[in-house]
């Protein structure tokens, strides 16, 4: 995949259906760690924690912008993951601790 090169639609979409399958592999990675500190955690009051979720927007702000993306954006999308992962994370705590 070589975006510089394409000279068609489908091949952009092509390239972004690609991106998009592998995207959803690392999310399925990522959530694999959720399930992972769902196990480890002593209570379920530690699975939210607002210091760590702050830290990880910084983080993914930081490297889109020193990528040259926009580190908004960017920000919003990864409030709404750590939102998600906190919320499947939960789940999983209640499901292990029940």
């Amino acid at each position: 995949m070589n975006p510089e090169s394409y000279t068609t639609m489908a091949e952009v979409r092509a390239g972004v259906d690609e991106l998009d399958r592998q995207l959803v592999a690392i999310l399925a990675q990522r959530f694999a760690h959720m399930r992972a500190a769902a196990r480890i955690k002593p209570e379920r009051g530690a699975v939210r924690d607002e210091t760590r979720k702050a830290e990880v927007i910084a983080n993914a702000r930081a490297e889109a912008e020193r990528l040259g993306l926009p580190g908004e954006a960017i920000a919003k999308l990864w409030d709404q993951l750590v939102e998600a992962s906190i919320a499947y994370e939960m789940t999983e705590f209640d499901r292990l601790n029940a």
